[in-house]
């Protein structure tokens, strides 16, 4: 009798596991099909399929694959392919004659290989105005370029509204619409999945050591990047720095109380941080890390010689705990080798393209705008900073040889800016 009893209640909680089994499975096949018709949906929206029976508009899409059906343009070098704008923001495409030019006084141009774009997130967030990027592809990351791009334009309405983007690839390969590689697009239902699926290619490669013998055109893409603007004035940065908070407001509001003044650059002081560390946002956060040696002048450990001239201690030593409006704090004269990082007018000397890889690429264009007279005005409380400290060692290997190359091309370049500049008796 006892051991009836016992089977009785086996069964009976035999059965409500049972139960419970057939339920979750119900469940999970409910939340699979759930799943699956919001992927299909999803899809449907970012191409545009037939539904029933007639296609649906994407007029993001049809941009796209008119860009792409250009086949882009050749570089001086011939070397590379451009597709300029090959994403089109929102903001770019509604920009008009007359438009109020407040709202487009300043953009922040950018360049990256696909490896380190999700660093566009934080930087999107910290700008919130028009931005534009110049990204570079080679071998299979042409293709998932194009596709992350256009999800980014898609799934991200702050990107959608104000980032363009453009791509440069090698002269041989070219672009295509990714409707047939739509294994890049699985998984993806949202921005954060965009940017998740980019920050598994970010150990892929460092942006200078690519592969394949192929070089990392820096300033062509820099001057993509910069052309993709409409602005009176452009910050170019590398994406994986990060400007003070509030910066175009405040530049607005600096340009339009003194008016525009078309031979001089506007330097922004570059500071490195500890990785572990939270991007200050204004001078008096930046102040306080650097007191405590959690950030340090940019490339302190590498060429300090590069950024001295900027003059940290009178930049900090001017900090005031109450912070006034933007200006002009000090001018400078540019001296060798000072590679400062600044907003320029857009009619500013372009970056030589010839300098590729690592080494004197920034160094050359602020040598050209000494020599061409600009004259170097360091912003009171604006700043950007590098994401990590820059260390010896943690470079790729041609770094040296690249170095040793572009110094050899400095001097020519040096000597051409002679001819360029007949009536300048500035030197550099």
């Amino acid at each position: 009798m006892h051991l009836s009893k016992k089977c009785s209640v086996f069964k009976v909680v035999l059965s409500a596991l049972l139960i419970v089994a057939l339920l979750q499975l119900i469940y999970l096949s409910f939340l699979s099909r759930f799943h699956g018709k919001q992927q299909r949906y999803r899809y449907s929206e970012l191409f545009g399929v037939k539904k029933n029976g007639h296609p649906e508009k994407n007029s993001r899409k049809e941009r796209l694959r008119y860009s792409l059906s250009t086949g882009g343009i050749f570089d001086h070098s011939g070397q590379y392919r451009v597709y300029k704008y090959l994403v089109k923001s929102d903001f770019t495409t509604n920009l008009k004659p007359g438009t109020d030019p407040g709202s487009n006084v300043l953009a922040l141009a950018t360049h990256t290989t696909i490896n380190n774009l999700h660093h566009l997130e934080s930087l999107v967030e910290r700008w919130h105005n028009p931005l534009a990027v110049a990204i570079f592809a080679h071998g299979e990351d042409v293709k998932f370029a194009t596709a992350l791009v256009y999800a980014l334009s898609f799934f991200c309405p702050q990107i959608q509204s104000l980032v363009d983007f453009h791509l440069v690839c090698l002269s041989g390969e070219m672009a295509s619409f990714p409707e047939q590689d739509r294994e890049h697009f699985a998984g993806l239902e949202d921005c954060a999945s965009v940017f998740s699926r980019l920050e598994t290619h970010r150990d892929k490669h460092k942006n200078y050591a690519i592969g394949g013998n192929v070089s990392y055109p820096n300033n062509l893409l820099r001057n993509v990047a910069r052309g993709g603007t409409q602005s009176s004035y452009v910050l170019v940065l590398d994406i994986d720095m990060m400007p003070s908070a509030d910066l175009h407001q405040q530049f607005l509001a600096m340009i339009l109380g003194r008016g525009p003044t078309g031979d001089e650059v506007f330097v922004l002081p570059a500071f490195e941080i500890r990785h572990a560390r939270k991007m200050p946002a204004n001078k008096a956060e930046l102040v306080q890390l650097y007191q405590v040696g959690e950030v340090r002048p940019f490339y302190e450990e590498l060429c300090p010689r590069c950024q001295a001239p900027t003059n940290y201690s009178r930049w900090v030593n001017s900090h005031v705990r109450e912070p006034g409006p933007l200006a002009a704090a000090y001018t400078l004269t540019w001296t060798d080798p000072w590679e400062p990082f600044y907003i320029g007018p857009r009619a500013a000397p372009l970056y030589d393209e010839n300098f590729k890889q690592y080494g004197f690429n920034r160094i050359s264009q602020a040598c050209e705008l000494h020599v061409a007279g600009y004259r170097f005005s360091v912003l009171s409380s604006a700043f950007v900073v590098h994401r990590g400290f820059k260390i010896q060692g943690e470079f790729h290997a041609r770094k040296d040889e690249e170095n040793k190359r572009n110094r050899v091309l400095f001097r020519s370049f040096k000597e051409g800016l002679k001819t360029k500049y007949p009536s300048s008796s500035r030197r550099c």
